[in-house]
């Protein structure tokens, strides 16, 4: 039932967070780091979640007997690559197409593969290597599939290209992230526990939002707030509450990504949050009246199989480990 709900969660949150990022510069809005500092501006919220599991249910604090400096350091460093993660996540959001920037984010499997093996001693199969080949064709043809004339809203080819950049690289740093947090919990704080599990999705939220508003007054983009509001097409109560939705949005989401991670592992949590990639291309077009090409439509089907592919290795994983564990309560 745990899991059920933390993949509701993910595919929701993940679903309308694009959504309204997209509608932000759709409507007007057009401040990076505005889209960056909302990203992760919401994890109060997760104070709440954490008041549901205290200490003593879980098994200890959030870095259990590890030394605070040591965890505090991992927070910091964590943050800010998850800040850095955000911008590129918001550059490519307003350079692309949702339905495009959407099917790009599939890569992050075929990232989460190749750091899963080098940091975390995945086993690579030949599903696996399946999935990795399939994903990184489908990137390939989007990145490819650009005609010289001018893209959405009069966007250049040049823009075009680094928004998929942008994006390809937010993919393969966002499964980085995952990756470095499994490798904490197995060598620094050494208990898996939900209540390690919020304190490291709400301290490195912490560092990433301090980050973000650095960068939104360094920038000097903070002085463009007023005049967005007044300029936004639907209006100032729709500005604020787009933004507002938007981070309430991404929260829902890392609560069911934190929990995927403690109920399963991070590896599965990065499979779930590819569920809603075939989703948000649908109502892109529906709402921001994208284009679904026929080249779009190959690569989306190329996803879902390398997709599936992928799921299909974690159960036969999960079957294997069922049996195994069987195997051993009869001995016993």
């Amino acid at each position: 039932m745990m899991v059920s709900v933390d993949v509701f969660f993910v595919v929701a949150g993940q679903t309308s967070a694009t959504l309204l990022g997209r509608y932000y510069y759709h409507q007007g809005g057009s401040s990076k780091w505005i889209s960056t500092f909302v990203q992760t501006a919401g994890f109060p919220i997760l104070f709440l979640a954490l008041l549901c599991f205290p200490k003593s249910s879980g098994g200890g604090g959030a870095s259990g007997d590890a030394p605070v400096a040591k965890v505090a350091v991992i927070y910091v460093v964590l943050g800010l690559v998850i800040a850095a993660d955000d911008m590129m996540y918001a550059s490519g959001l307003k350079y692309l197409p949702v339905s495009t920037y959407s099917l790009i984010c599939a890569s992050q499997l075929a990232f989460n593969v190749v750091f899963s093996y080098v940091l975390n001693s995945q086993k690579l199969t030949g599903l696996i290597f399946n999935a990795v080949i399939l994903l990184t064709l489908s990137d390939a043809l989007l990145g490819v599939n650009h005609d010289e004339t001018e893209d959405m809203s009069g966007m250049p080819r040049g823009k075009y290209l680094m928004g998929f950049l942008l994006t390809l690289g937010a993919s393969g740093t966002y499964s980085l992230i995952l990756s470095l947090m499994q490798l904490t919990f197995e060598n620094v704080i050494k208990k898996h526990t939900y209540t390690a599990v919020l304190n490291m999705q709400i301290y490195t939220a912490l560092v990433a939002t301090v980050a973000s508003m650095v960068g939104l007054f360094a920038s000097g983009e903070w002085r463009m707030m007023t005049e967005e509001m007044d300029t936004f097409r639907s209006g100032q109560f729709s500005y604020f509450m787009t933004l507002v939705w938007t981070a309430v949005s991404w929260q829902i989401t890392s609560v069911g990504v934190v929990g995927l991670v403690f109920e399963v592992s991070s590896l599965f949590s990065n499979v779930i949050s590819t569920v809603s990639l075939p989703i948000v291309p649908l109502f892109a077009v529906l709402i921001f009246h994208d284009t679904m090409d026929g080249i779009k439509i190959i690569a989306m089907l190329i996803a879902a199989w390398g997709f599936v592919s992928y799921l299909m290795q974690h159960f036969i994983d999960d079957k294997k480990a069922r049996k195994s564990s069987l195997s051993c309560e009869e001995t016993s």
